[in-house]
C-alpha cells in the first residue's frame, strides 16, 4: 500500500530512479517489488521462467542503454544490490544441478581444499594458519549417513545460486563494454554484506525457523519436503525458504574463525571486494593489505569524481564523513595505511581495530546453535572475556594474545569505548532488546483497531494487524458471497509463514503457519450460505509470555462457532521479513497449500468491511480456572474430580493466583 513518509526510500534518499525491493529476504521467484515508492508485482510468474536476480539485471542494462541513448553527455551512478546470494537460496533446479557431488567430501575437507587454494592464488598469506573447528559445531563425521543427501543439496543449491548472481553482475559489466564505457567506469564490487550465515542451524527448508526460536528435526523437515513438496529437489524452489548448514558456513569463511553475526572473527566479516577502472587504476595481481571498511567506500567514490562532501544540505548541517578513501592504494600496493580505527558491533558481538591490532568479544550467542536461555538470560557484557590479535603477523587470528597482553587489552578497550560512543553503539546488545528479550517490542503499528477495505494491499507486516505471539484479536468481516464462494479475504506473509482466512468452495478457512513446519487450519464444518455474513476470526493465546506460546483460533459466522483450531507453536517475530498484508488476495507467495497454484487467489465475493482489533482474552485452558473462581479454597480445589476436571487444573491455577485473586485461600 502506497503510504508515506517517502523520505527514507531510496528516491528520498538522493536516487533519482529506484527499481527493487526495500525488505530482507524476499523471495527470488514473488518478490515483493518497488519502482520508486509504487509497489508493483513482478513482470512474470515463476512458471515463466521469473528470476528476480535476473530481473534487476535486466533492469540495469535497461538503465544503461536508456542513459546513453538520451543523455549520453551525462555520467550515471548504479547502486546494483540483489537478493543473491542472500537467503532464501532461490534458483532452477538447472544451476543447482551443475555442483551435484561437488562437496561430497564434507565441510572440513572442503575447508582444507579451499585453504590450499586461496594461498596457491596468493589470496592470503603464505603464513597464514587454518583455524580449527569451534567444538560447539558439527563435525561431518557426526552427521548420519541417511541425512548426507539433504544436507549436500542445500550446498548444491548454494553453489548454483551463488554462479547464477555472478553470471547476473557480469552481463552488467558486458553491458558497459558493449557501450564502450567499461575502461572509463569505476566498478566497485563487494561480495557481501557480511561472512556466510550460520542461520540454517542444522540445515532448514525455512530460515525464520530459527529467527523465531522455533524447533526443528530433520525428521520433521523431510517429512514435509517429500509430502507437500515432492523431495530433495524442491530445494531452491519457490516453495522452500532453505538454508545450509551453519558448518557449511563455516567452511565458506576459511581461513577464519565464526560466521555472520560475530564481530570477534572475521569469518563473520571479511568479505573480498574488488575495484577496477581501466583507464585509471593499473591491473596487478597482488591483494591490497591495507585494513579497510564499507564506511570507506563513500569516500572513495567522493575522492575519484572529484566532488567534495558537503557540510550543508538544503541547510541542514550534515554529520561529518566516516571512513577513508581507499584511493590511494590502487597504484600502490605496499603504500602505507591511512586508516586507524575502526569499531565493529552486533547484538552484544564486538571489535575494534587499531593500527594493526583488532581486541574483540564473542558475545553472547552463537549463531550456529539454538538459543541458549541460560547463557542469554546471564548475560552481562562488563564480564565478557577479551581477545587479542596482532593482525601484521597473524592474517587469520589464529593465536589470541590476550593473556599474554593484558595493557594491551586495557588500552583496546578503552578505544573501543571512544569509537562506540562516537558511532552511537551504546548500550552494547541493545540490538537483543527486541529480537530476543522483547520481540513486542519490535517494530509494529501504534494502532489498536483497523477498518480496512476491499484492494487494500501490499501493506507492511510491521504497519499491518499483528497476529503473533500473545497479539489476541478479533476480525470482524461484513461479507456478500455466492455459492461456492471462493478467494481470500485476508492474509499476511507468504511461503515462509503467515496468516490467512479465506474461503474455498464455500467452506471458511483459518490458516496459521508457523513456518512451513507447524501448520494449523480450522475449517468451517459446513459451507457458508449465500448472501450477507458477518465472518468473524477470534485468535486467543493461553499467555502473552514465553517462546510461541500456543493459542485457540476460532471461526464464527453469523454469531455461530462453526470451526476451531489449537495452534501448539505460534510465530514469536515476524511471519516474514518481506511479504506484506493483503485485503481480498494473496498477492506474492502464497500462504496455504490449498490455493498455491491460484495466487493471487482473488476473493469472487464482496468484502464491504474488515474490522481488526486487539481483545483482552484467555484461551480454553485457562477459563477452566475461571469457572471455578467464585468462593472455592486450595483445599476444596484439591478434592475435586480430577477426572472431571482434567490435568490442566492445578497448573494454571498456580498462574492465575499470582496474577489475579480468581481463588480465594
Amino acid at each position: 500500500m502506497k503510504s508515506g513518509p517517502f523520505d527514507q526510500y531510496p528516491t528520498g534518499l538522493g536516487f533519482s530512479y529506484f527499481y527493487g525491493f526495500l525488505a530482507g529476504e524476499t523471495s527470488q521467484y514473488n518478490p515483493r517489488l518497488y519502482e520508486n515508492t509504487n509497489p508493483i508485482e513482478p513482470p512474470r510468474k515463476p512458471e515463466e521462467g521469473y528470476h528476480l536476480t535476473e530481473d534487476m539485471a535486466d533492469q540495469a542494462i535497461k538503465f544503461i542503454r536508456a542513459n546513453r541513448a538520451l543523455t549520453p553527455d551525462r555520467p550515471f551512478f548504479i547502486y546494483f544490490a540483489p537478493g543473491g546470494a542472500h537467503g532464501p537460496h532461490h534458483v532452477h533446479k538447472e544451476w543447482a544441478d551443475k555442483y551435484k557431488g561437488k562437496f561430497d567430501m564434507g565441510w572440513e575437507k572442503l575447508r582444507n581444499i579451499t585453504f590450499e587454494k586461496q594461498k596457491a592464488m596468493g589470496w592470503i598469506p603464505n603464513s597464514t594458519k587454518l583455524t580449527p573447528i569451534d567444538p560447539t559445531m558439527v563435525k561431518w563425521k557426526e552427521i548420519p549417513e541417511e541425512q548426507r543427501a539433504f544436507q549436500l543439496r542445500l550446498m548444491e543449491v548454494y553453489a548454483g545460486y551463488l554462479e547464477h548472481t555472478d553470471t547476473q553482475d557480469g552481463k552488467v559489466v558486458e553491458e558497459l563494454e558493449r557501450q564502450g564505457l567499461f575502461n572509463n567506469t569505476l566498478i566497485i564490487y563487494v561480495l557481501g554484506d557480511n561472512g556466510a550465515s550460520a542461520e540454517g542451524i542444522h540445515g532448514t527448508i525455512d530460515e525464520l525457523l530459527a529467527e523465531n526460536a522455533l524447533p526443528s528435526a530433520y525428521q520433521q523437515q523431510m517429512e514435509v519436503l517429500n509430502r507437500d513438496f515432492g523431495g530433495l529437489d524442491a530445494l531452491g524452489s519457490q516453495h522452500v525458504d532453505k538454508m545450509y548448514h551453519s558448518s557449511w558456513a563455516w567452511a565458506l569463511d576459511t581461513p577464519f574463525k565464526s560466521t555472520k553475526l560475530v564481530a570477534a572473527h572475521f569469518g563473520g566479516m571479511r568479505t573480498p571486494m574488488v575495484m577496477s577502472w581501466p583507464k585509471v587504476i593499473k591491473h596487478d595481481p597482488t591483494p591490497r593489505s591495507q585494513f579497510h571498511h564499507v564506511c570507506d567506500i563513500a569516500p572513495t567514490i567522493y575522492e575519484a569524481v572529484g566532488v567534495q562532501f558537503p557540510t550543508r544540505v538544503e541547510g541542514a548541517k550534515q554529520m561529518p564523513l566516516d571512513g577513508v578513501s581507499m584511493v590511494y592504494t590502487w597504484n600502490n600496493v605496499s603504500v602505507k595505511e591511512r586508516k586507524s580505527a575502526q569499531y565493529f558491533e552486533v547484538m552484544g558481538s564486538r571489535g575494534v581495530y587499531k593500527d594493526g591490532w583488532f581486541a574483540s568479544v564473542f558475545g553472547p550467542r552463537i549463531p550456529w546453535a539454538e538459543a541458549n536461555e541460560t547463557r542469554m538470560r546471564e548475560w552481562n557484557p562488563d564480564t565478557d572475556v577479551w581477545e587479542l590479535y596482532d593482525l601484521t603477523r597473524d592474517f587469520s587470528q589464529a593465536e589470541d594474545l590476550a593473556k599474554e597482553m593484558p595493557d594491551q587489552v586495557a588500552k583496546m578497550k578503552q578505544i573501543f569505548l571512544m569509537e562506540a560512543t562516537a558511532n552511537k553503539v551504546l548500550p552494547i546488545g541493545a540490538g537483543l532488546y527486541t529480537i530476543y528479550y522483547h520481540p513486542e517490542e519490535g517494530p509494529h503499528s501504534p494502532l489498536t483497531e483497523w477498518k480496512l477495505y476491499e484492494g487494500l494491499t501490499r501493506i507492511a507486516e510491521s504497519n499491518a494487524p499483528g497476529f503473533h505471539s500473545g497479539q489476541n484479536s478479533l476480525a470482524t468481516i461484513d461479507v456478500e458471497i455466492s455459492a461456492n464462494a471462493s478467494g481470500v479475504l485476508y492474509c499476511v506473509g507468504g511461503t515462509a509463514g503467515g496468516f490467512s482466512v479465506y474461503m474455498d468452495n464455500g467452506y471458511l478457512y483459518a490458516e496459521y503457519m508457523s513456518t512451513l513446519l507447524y501448520r494449523y487450519i480450522a475449517k468451517s464444518t459446513t459451507p457458508l450460505q449465500p448472501g450477507t455474513r458477518k465472518i468473524q476470526v477470534r485468535l486467543i493465546f493461553e499467555t502473552t509470555k514465553g517462546l510461541g506460546p500456543p493459542a485457540d483460533l476460532t471461526l464464527f459466522v453469523d454469531g455461530q462457532q462453526v470451526g476451531w483450531v489449537k495452534v501448539e507453536k505460534s510465530i514469536r517475530l515476524v511471519f516474514d521479513a518481506s511479504e506484506t498484508f493483503d485485503v481480498g488476495m494473496d498477492l506474492g507467495s502464497p500462504v496455504s497449500l490449498l490455493y498455491q497454484n491460484r495466487t493471487p487467489f482473488k476473493f469472487n465475493g464482496k468484502i464491504n468491511l474488515l474490522h481488526v482489533k486487539y481483545i483482552n482474552g484467555t484461551s480454553m485452558h485457562t477459563w477452566w480456572c475461571r469457572l471455578i473462581r467464585p468462593t472455592i479454597s486450595l483445599g476444596q480445589l484439591l478434592k475435586l474430580d480430577r477426572a472431571l476436571l482434567g490435568p490442566y487444573v492445578l497448573p494454571f491455577f498456580l498462574v492465575q493466583s499470582r496474577r489475579t485473586s480468581f481463588i480465594r485461600l
